[in-house]
C-alpha cells in the first residue's frame, strides 16, 4: 500500500542532504524519518540512499525515485492551492531571501504595502548579499541582482527591473578636489566601494554614445551596507558608485550629485527567482506578482 508520507519525508531527506538537516527541518526525529525511508526502500525492494556515518549519498535509482516523487508531492501541494485560493483572503507564510541594498532601498514599501492589504501573510525575509540555495533552505523566492545572466538551473527565473549604477559624490568634496571631466581624472580621487570582496575594484564605464573604459581604484572604505556607503560619500570621503534608485532622495535634496553624468557605472538585473510554479499557494503567487507588477515602476531605469 502507497504511503504518500514515505514520498515526502524521502524528498525531505534528499532535498535537505541527510537526515538530520531533514529532521531540524521538519522539527522531528530522525528516527522516524529513517523508518519511512528504510519502509519505502523495503517496498521498492531497492536501495534508494546510501548511509554512513560520514557521508549521505543518493543512488541513482534514488534519484530516478526523487524526480517522480518530488511531482507527486507538487500535485499534492497544488490540490490544495487550488483549494486555498477559492478562500476569499490570503493566509499563510512566505519565506523570501534578497540583498541588504533591496531590501533597504527597493521592495520596502511594496513589502508594507501587500501584508497591509493582506493581514493573514506572515512573511519571513531572510536579508543576506550571499546566494542562497533556495530548496535546500525552504525559501518561496528570491530576488537577486546580477551583471550577468544567471546561470541556468531547474530555479524559475523572471525579469522584474534594469538598473543602472551611477557616480555619486557630495558638492563639499567636489569642490575641494575639483569636478571629474573625464574618467581618468577619476584616478586622483579618493572612493567607496560596494562590497567588501576584494579591497580593491574598478569602474567599468559606460558613455551615452557607447564608449567603454575601465577605471581601477582603491577605495578607502568597502561595506556590503550601501546606507555606509552613502553617508560616507555625504559627508564628502570620496566617489561611490550605487544603483540609482538609492540616491533619489540625497539627489533632490542635494547632499550628493552625480559625478560624469553623461556616464553609467554598469546596468545590472533584479530577477525574481523561485524554485517552481508548480505547487505555489496562493499567497507565493500572489506576492510574486505584487513585486512583478510594481518593482519595476520604483526602481527600474526610466524609459527613454
Amino acid at each position: 500500500m502507497i504511503d504518500l508520507n514515505d514520498y515526502f519525508y524521502f524528498v525531505h531527506v534528499v532535498e535537505k542532504q541527510g537526515f538530520s538537516p531533514a529532521a531540524r527541518a521538519l522539527d522531528m526525529p530522525k528516527s522516524r524519518l529513517s523508518r519511512h525511508v528504510s519502509r519505502l526502500e523495503e517496498r521498492l525492494d531497492t536501495r534508494l540512499i546510501q548511509r554512513s556515518s560520514r557521508q549521505f549519498n543518493v543512488t541513482e535509482a534514488g534519484q530516478v525515485f526523487y524526480q517522480h516523487a518530488r511531482a507527486v508531492i507538487e500535485e499534492m501541494e497544488a490540490a490544495e492551492a487550488a483549494i486555498q485560493s477559492r478562500k476569499a483572503s490570503l493566509s499563510g507564510r512566505v519565506t523570501m531571501s534578497c540583498s541588504v541594498g533591496v531590501a533597504q532601498f527597493a521592495i520596502q514599501d511594496l513589502v508594507v504595502d501587500f501584508l497591509a492589504k493582506h493581514p493573514k501573510v506572515e512573511l519571513v525575509q531572510q536579508v543576506t548579499n550571499q546566494t542562497i540555495d533556495l530548496v535546500s533552505s525552504g525559501i518561496d523566492m528570491a530576488i537577486r541582482g546580477h551583471l550577468d545572466a544567471l546561470p541556468d538551473s531547474a530555479l524559475i527565473q523572471r525579469h522584474l527591473a534594469s538598473v543602472s549604477w551611477h557616480l555619486f559624490a557630495s558638492p563639499d568634496y567636489l569642490t575641494r578636489t575639483g569636478t571629474p571631466k573625464s574618467p581618468y581624472d577619476l584616478l586622483k580621487r579618493h572612493s567607496l566601494k560596494v562590497g567588501w570582496q576584494p579591497v580593491t575594484g574598478h569602474w567599468s564605464l559606460e558613455h551615452t554614445d557607447g564608449l567603454k573604459t575601465t577605471i581601477p581604484f582603491s577605495p578607502q572604505l568597502c561595506s556590503d551596507d550601501m546606507t555606509t556607503l552613502k553617508q560616507a560619500a555625504a559627508k564628502g570621503l570620496g566617489i561611490v558608485s550605487l544603483p540609482a534608485y538609492t540616491c533619489r532622495d540625497e539627489l533632490n535634496d542635494g547632499s550628493l550629485v552625480r559625478v560624469l553624468p553623461e556616464w553609467v557605472a554598469g546596468k545590472a538585473q533584479l530577477s525574481l527567482v523561485t524554485p517552481t510554479r508548480r505547487g505555489q499557494s496562493p499567497t507565493v503567487r500572489e506576492l510574486a506578482n505584487h513585486l512583478l507588477n510594481n518593482l519595476n515602476a520604483r526602481v527600474g531605469d526610466p524609459p527613454r
